[in-house]
């Protein structure tokens, strides 16, 4: 049973919620306002402290509109506090570098965030990669020939916001926003930091494809290769070990393939955990694949039946 204080929202005036609808919640429409308010309720969490906020992805695109609930690490914090099991670590990040992997997209060369908290004084720890969560997107430039913006085939970070100044802090914070929600998943499920979601703004995905909910490291070590991702490629058929670097042209050649939309949900919902790891580990041939896919529906979507 959650020990989570239910936020008095009933004590809010109608200025009050007023004053949120057109400010922290101004992109949302009524029924994402409605749900948002809901879920600032249930996690007893206080807008006006900017303790719970909405995110909206793909404002102007109807068909991928979709809403995501994000919170301050402090936010979850006072959720994990209100329980009376949690502690946090007296310790450090642990931080991990790499001088090779220094770059204009990773300039301190970091890899992963190691942060541990405690739930009834056992452990709980949370790993976030670099690669998984900065905001690093492709670079844009005008095409002499057309005069048009066009994708120059570099990677960039956005430093606009913390993570060009803080790197180390905003890593940590995602990886103490995973062990959190692994403590406490009754209080915590559904609710993001907004740094985790940091990258998903950058590269125009949705939440649920650039937050991975499980450990990389675990599940790595499950399939016995660090250079390979498991995938079921055609129904009652073994799972399949497909390299990583031909992971890209062996599932886009599967999916071509492909001749009903019903066998295509089936092979998305069938490899739901290995995209995301795809992703994860080679974000820019993912979200090609991910277009490819979104192609191929339409495609079969137009195919008389």
């Amino acid at each position: 049973m959650t020990n989570v204080a239910v936020l008095p929202t009933a004590a809010l005036s109608a200025q009050q919620i007023t004053l949120i609808r057109r400010t922290i919640a101004n992109d949302c429409n009524d029924a994402e306002f409605d749900l948002f308010m809901a879920a600032a309720r249930s996690a007893g969490l206080d807008p006006f402290r900017k303790q719970i906020s909405p995110l909206v992805f793909n404002k102007n695109k109807p068909d991928k509109r979709r809403m995501s609930i994000i919170t301050t690490i402090d936010g979850l914090r006072v959720i994990a506090a209100r329980s009376g099991r949690y502690r946090p670590d007296e310790n450090e990040p642990g931080l991990s570098y790499d001088p090779a992997e220094k770059s204009p997209t990773n300039p301190l060369g970091l890899i992963k965030a190691v942060v541990k908290v405690y739930i009834d004084d056992k452990p709980v720890t949370g790993v976030a990669y670099w690669d998984e969560f900065a905001p690093i997107s492709d670079e844009w430039g005008e095409d002499p020939a057309t005069g048009r913006r066009k994708p120059t085939g570099k990677k960039t970070l956005d430093t606009g916001g913390n993570w060009g100044r803080m790197p180390r802090v905003m890593l940590a914070k995602c990886a103490e926003a995973q062990a959190l929600r692994k403590a406490f998943p009754e209080d915590m499920s559904g609710l993001y930091e907004g740094a985790e979601l940091d990258q998903a703004r950058a590269s125009d995905v949705l939440p649920s494809e650039a937050v991975a909910t499980q450990d990389r490291d675990d599940r790595l070590a499950r399939i016995g290769g660090a250079n390979a991702i498991l995938f079921q490629l055609f129904p009652n058929a073994p799972l399949e070990n497909v390299v990583l670097g031909q992971v890209f042209d062996r599932l886009a050649e599967r999916v071509s393939e492909i001749e009903s939309l019903q066998l295509l949900d089936w092979f998305e919902s069938a490899n739901r955990a290995p995209l995301q790891e795809f992703w994860a580990r080679a974000g820019g041939d993912a979200l090609e694949l991910k277009k490819l896919i979104e192609r191929r529906r339409v495609e079969l979507g137009r195919v008389p039946v």
